[in-house]
């Protein structure tokens, strides 16, 4: 006898069709909600956003986006941060923290691209997570927003909400990165991943989600783990960083 297929479980127990339906609902509604999302970190070129998103480890993109006029113009080239005297780049990078750490990857990050990558920022993901302190969500974040090479950027928020959402069941930043990919075109990845950094920021908190306030609760099956009284829910939106 002929086997036949079974189909592939979805997190919620629902169809893959309307799991993908629901999913590309969920972005075009956040979409219309965030018009304006973007990187929020300052830059100009793919070596600005690279710097800038290694820095922004356990700090925040405001702080970040303090500190690095002074950092991209002292030092405007790979070449430039390879050969830093260390002592002045952690003083520039002290309001960061982990300064001394961060001076290391920096300093690292430029002799790579000066030694493999003729001091170019590479366009490729599999060079990208070659270099030290560079992992795929960095990788991502530069492709996708320097390169116009769509990625899932998978932070703290971004897994926080495909599982609230029941895009996914994971806590693995690669095995959510694959999962959500599936269900969204990919052309569409890089802002996707805007869209839920942003709700992730504004709405959808690690404690006290603003359920309540929030314009994709008709199709998410985790409403009710926050304020649900809009009243209520709407003062715990937090606004965006000041620009």
């Amino acid at each position: 006898m002929p086997t036949t297929t079974q189909p592939h479980p979805t997190p919620t127990g629902e169809s893959r069709l309307a799991l993908v339906r629901r999913a590309r609902r969920i972005d075009r509604e956040l979409a219309l909600t965030y018009p304006d999302a973007r990187a929020e970190l300052d830059f100009t070129t793919p070596l600005e956003l690279l710097v800038a998103t290694v820095l922004s480890a356990q700090t925040t993109d405001v702080r970040v986006n303090a500190t690095t006029p002074v950092l991209f113009a002292r030092y405007p080239s790979a070449e430039a941060y390879a050969s830093a005297d260390p002592a002045e780049l952690e003083e520039l990078l002290k309001p960061l923290g982990f300064f001394r750490a961060k001076t290391r990857a920096v300093m690292g990050l430029g002799r790579a691209l000066v030694e493999r990558f003729d001091g170019e920022v590479p366009p490729r993901l599999a060079d990208l997570v070659t270099l030290p302190g560079v992992g795929r969500k960095t990788a991502n974040v530069v492709l996708g927003n320097a390169f116009g090479v769509p990625g899932i950027t998978v932070d703290t928020h971004f897994g926080r909400l495909a599982r609230r959402f029941g895009w996914t069941t994971s806590d693995d930043p690669v095995k959510v990165e694959h999962e959500v990919g599936e269900l969204i075109p990919k052309k569409d990845w890089t802002m996707l991943s805007h869209h839920l950094v942003w709700h992730g920021r504004r709405v959808c908190h690690s404690q006290r989600p603003a359920c309540g306030a929030c314009p994709v609760a008709a199709w998410c099956p985790s409403f009710g783990i926050g304020e649900t009284d809009p009243a209520l829910a709407a003062k715990l939106v937090k606004p965006g960083p000041p620009r």
